[in-house]
């Protein structure tokens, strides 16, 4: 197996949205069995945090916490002893907009808290404090292929440590006027385990490869996927749709996801007798 491609195995996994706030909605939603939300839910208040921070973490934050922290309990890993990708396309652009807007007008009134909470690692800050992890964890972004870049760095470890990585990606709405510069509409995260074999808890298993050629567009199956489909993150909907959907019994190829103009990560969903399998070899 070399380092242009690969199998990774899901163990858990975790969603968040105003209109589908979890995984079961999510997914049955996308499964055409459930409508989302007709009025959105408020904004997660993970348990990680002690009440104070809660009330002061930004929508960054506590998104990523809230699906970081389900994926794991989905997965029955221990949190400190996950490795952690965390990846976003934009950071916290509400913050970030309050910096710009505080430091052009009022530079000595900026706030120590929204300062802290500015900078892109500070949801793997947060995670890893609230576990006590003390594994490698890597916050990135990569702009439109930040999902892609994400998945491509959780795999890669995946695979070349053999161990379980836990992927946390995560966007929100661009406010103020770096939101003339830059598109994502309200709030969308979602989190995996990968493992590098399967067990009796994989939900499914991805052969991923490089691939060289132009990507087109994402294609959503579902209309709840649309409605997301502004999001910075809205590229992890198709692959979270193809689990969600979970009928295939042969292999079923999924969207590619762009990296860069002329190289995309490849990836096809294996069908459960695949997981199945690969899980009563590894016993």
């Amino acid at each position: 197996m070399s380092a242009q491609a690969g199998t990774f195995f899901i163990e858990g996994i975790a969603f968040w949205a105003p209109t589908l706030p979890g995984w079961p909605l999510a997914r049955a939603a996308f499964r055409g069995e459930a409508e989302p939300l007709a009025v959105a839910a408020k904004r997660p208040a993970p348990e990680l945090l002690a009440p104070a921070e809660r009330r002061r973490a930004p929508d960054t934050v506590a998104l990523a916490l809230e699906v970081a922290a389900a994926a794991v309990r989905e997965s029955g890993r221990a949190a400190d002893a996950l490795p952690s990708v965390f990846t976003s396309a934009q950071g916290d652009l509400g913050v970030n907009d309050y910096m710009c807007a505080t430091l052009a007008t009022q530079p000595m009134a900026i706030s120590p808290t929204k300062f802290h909470n500015s900078v892109h690692n500070a949801a793997a800050g947060y995670w890893t404090i609230a576990t006590g992890c003390r594994e490698a964890s890597t916050a990135l972004s990569a702009f439109d292929a930040s999902f892609a870049a994400g998945l491509l760095d959780a795999a890669v470890q995946c695979q070349a440590d053999a161990r379980a990585v836990l992927l946390v990606a995560f966007d929100v709405e661009a406010v103020g006027a770096l939101g003339s510069v830059t598109a994502s509409k309200g709030l969308l995260a979602c989190a995996m385990v990968l493992a590098p074999s399967a067990n009796e808890r994989t939900i499914a298993a991805f052969e991923w490869s490089l691939a060289s050629g132009p990507t087109q567009a994402p294609a959503y199956r579902s209309a709840a996927a649309r409605t997301l489909a502004g999001n910075a993150m809205a590229d992890a909907l198709p692959m979270l749709e193809a689990i969600a959907i979970d009928a295939a019994t042969s292999s079923e190829q999924v969207p590619a996801l762009a990296l860069r103009l002329s190289r995309n990560l490849a990836m096809v969903l294996e069908p459960a007798a695949f997981a199945a399998g690969a899980a009563e070899a590894g016993r």
